[in-house]
């Protein structure tokens, strides 16, 4: 059995002591009272960068696995789904606050909006970087949501990057501007980062997957000496995360390195080495997004200790 972090097949002790089947993610405080500035009960603070004028955490909380996101197969990322309710979203998103993960990357699909309205009328703050796809609205998002900041998704920036239709994802980020947020860009591609840095395209930030995802055919197959893998987008090579890396170090703004874990394929004991990889690789002035699906362990908790440990040095 594969011994990665978002293993949910695990043995019947596990869904005996009620991880699988329902019980709540443990907090040390109530509802809608853990939030940046409250710590609860003693618990660790994920330290802070400076994005924009304020200071958010430098681990935020990523938001695929709350909607069944699990680039794995159909039957894990069904399953994920149906183990978010939003009443789980909420616990999750409460239980990061309570560590000081105050920024969420949101994106507006599904059930999130009602999500995070519950989130928020329960009493709980979080900055929002949203990402933006091609069916959203960005000023509608910015008028209902109050983002920190907008997100060219890296999915909509690495296709215009491949059929050579950039200056249409430059006209995208001059239209945020005028909206009176921060703007970035997300891909999944060091090689954009350069693009975009080279031409001056006048954004604040950029999100990179450390892996690259979104490899042509041609270049599948050349990574791997003529031979085509059956899920060609979800390609994670070892060798990929340095060269994400490299492009963060060399623009002065501010970015977000994300799926560090390689969408849950670093076993147990390699987690805490990646943290270290990313926290290594990127600038002070970076940070990180870190999708959580807490059904079998308390990852919050796993991941915000680690994270304070590596940047504090405790």
């Amino acid at each position: 059995m594969s011994n990665t972090r978002r293993e949910f097949l695990q043995s019947s002790a596990v869904v005996a002591a009620g991880l699988i089947s329902g019980t709540k993610i443990p907090a040390e405080a109530p509802k809608g009272v853990q939030s940046p500035g409250n710590p609860a009960g003693g618990m660790v603070q994920v330290p802070t960068m400076k994005f924009g004028g304020v200071e958010i955490s430098r681990m935020v909380l990523g938001v695929n696995p709350l909607y069944g996101f699990a680039h794995y197969n159909q039957n894990f990322c069904a399953s994920m789904a149906e183990w978010y309710t939003q009443e789980r979203v909420c616990d999750v998103m409460h239980r990061a606050a309570g560590f000081g993960i105050n920024a969420f990357n949101y994106v507006n699909i599904g059930r999130a909006p009602q999500d995070l309205a519950c989130f928020r009328s329960q009493g709980g703050k979080m900055h929002l970087i949203i990402q933006v796809t091609a069916k959203d609205d960005p000023a509608a998002l910015v008028k209902d949501l109050k983002p920190l900041a907008l997100q060219r998704r890296g999915e909509e920036t690495d296709a215009a990057f491949k059929s050579g239709a950039m200056a249409g994802e430059r006209e995208w980020c001059k239209r945020a501007r005028d909206l009176g947020v921060l703007v970035g860009v997300g891909t999944h591609k060091p090689e954009v980062i350069d693009y975009c840095e080279s031409q001056g395209w006048d954004v604040d930030f950029y999100s990179g997957c450390v892996y690259n995802r979104t490899r042509k055919p041609e270049e599948i197959r050349q990574a791997l000496n003529g031979e085509m893998i059956e899920m060609p987008g979800e390609l994670y090579l070892q060798s990929d995360p340095p060269k994400m890396y490299r492009a963060m170090r060399q623009t002065p703004k501010p970015c977000f390195a994300f799926k560090i874990l390689a969408a849950g394929r670093i076993p147990n004991e390699g987690v805490e080495g990646a943290f270290r990889a990313a926290f290594q690789g990127i600038k002070p002035n970076d940070g990180i997004y870190v999708g959580m699906y807490p059904r079998t362990k308390d990852e919050v908790k796993e991941n915000a200790e680690i994270v304070h440990r590596i940047l504090t040095g405790a």
